[in-house]
């Protein structure tokens, strides 16, 4: 998957004024009538909803908007170069590349047509018109164009999802998400069958939440290893998490335990992310057998629990209903208010006595 990505953006450059006088056969001075150039379009980034990943930036990277016309005699203004929109899926963080290679956040794409000015095109140029005065009454000087805004900017994508399942590979995540939506995410016996996350829609009655199959984490993904840290960064924006456990692992505890470890080792925050347990392929008898011993060990976590066979669709509408419960309960909570910006407030500092006084002669007091 492309998620993260480096492109160069370039606002189009000013048209140049020009240099012209009126040479009609009977207008005796005729005087400057040079135009100015049309002013460079601008770079624009737009959030849109049905582009999922930043595979489009694979092979083109560079981004110029239009040039501004020349201008031309008879006052005549240069065209306006076209602005250029650059779609990018929701989700995206769009940061300024400095020269250490760190990045300064401008934006967070989270709208659907949200657009972010990223490179403002250049200024036209003014002709020998504008320059005309009583003093100087044919000027032969023109401006040039102003060059557009350039500039490197490191596009950084974390998928908008309500809900994440993430687990260890072959846990059955991709299984789980083709059970309860419409998604086709591939699905086979081999690990990181997943390489890319996945959303798909699961509806409740009236209700639906985005649910992102997040490709399988193993220990050591906060260093890179697995598929790394490239997908981590998705599981931030998700409101809850579905751990998913194979339940016909050796010790299912123990993979729980290793892949909590690594979200926390990525980042603390995600220690208190709501999350869900479910205990995976329980239609397999061996999984079956070992029911009980799994229900003590995993009961005193403090978690929502349940056993489910994604395959099968055991428990799957159960487990589904709780997640939707967790989902309502987060959208209820009111966002956190910023604290808000301190403005600068001019306040006229009053008149000393003299002052006052002679204001008050002056206009013959109140």
């Amino acid at each position: 998957m492309i998620d993260r990505v480096e492109v160069y953006v370039k606002g189009g450059d000013g048209g140049n004024g020009i240099v012209s006088f009126r040479r009609e056969k009977f207008v005796p001075f005729g005087g400057p009538n040079g135009g100015k150039g049309g002013d460079g379009g601008s770079v624009y980034l737009v959030g849109d909803v049905s582009i999922a990943t930043l595979r489009g930036f694979r092979y083109r990277k560079h981004f110029r908007a239009a040039k501004g016309a020349h201008g031309r005699g008879q006052d005549m203004v240069g065209k306006r170069g076209e602005d250029l929109q650059v779609k990018v899926p929701l989700g995206t963080l769009v940061r300024r590349k400095q020269e250490d290679g760190s990045g300064t956040l401008l934006v967070d794409v989270v709208e659907h047509g949200q657009r972010v000015l990223v490179a403002k095109g250049g200024r036209g140029g003014f002709g020998n018109a504008h320059f005309a005065s009583s003093t100087n009454q044919a000027p032969r000087i023109a401006e040039k164009g102003d060059p557009g805004e350039e500039t490197r900017l490191l596009l950084d994508l974390k998928l908008i999802a309500d809900v994440g399942i993430i687990g260890y590979p072959n846990a059955g995540k991709s299984t789980l998400l083709r059970t309860v939506s419409n998604a086709k995410p591939k699905v086979a016996d081999y690990p990181f069958t997943t390489l890319e996350p996945v959303l798909g829609v699961v509806e409740l009655g009236y209700r639906s939440f985005v649910l992102a199959d997040i490709p399988g984490l193993i220990e050591g993904a906060h260093r890179g290893l697995g598929l790394g840290f490239d997908f981590l960064r998705h599981i931030e924006r998700t409101k809850i998490v579905i751990h998913l456990v194979d339940g016909s692992s050796e010790a299912p505890l123990s993979d729980l335990r290793k892949v909590g470890e690594e979200l926390v080792a990525y980042e603390a925050a995600l220690k208190d992310k709501p999350r869900i347990i479910a205990v995976n392929k329980v239609d397999l008898p061996e999984v079956r057998d070992r029911l009980p011993r799994l229900r003590r060990e995993f009961k005193g976590l403090g978690v929502p629990l349940y056993f489910i066979s994604a395959a099968s669709g055991e428990g799957v509408e159960e487990l589904m209903k709780k997640t939707l419960e967790l989902v309502s309960q987060a959208d209820s909570v009111p966002p956190v208010k910023k604290e808000e910006a301190e403005f600068k407030v001019f306040r006229p500092r009053p008149l000393s006595p003299r002052r006052a006084a002679h204001s008050e002669e002056k206009h013959g007091g109140i």
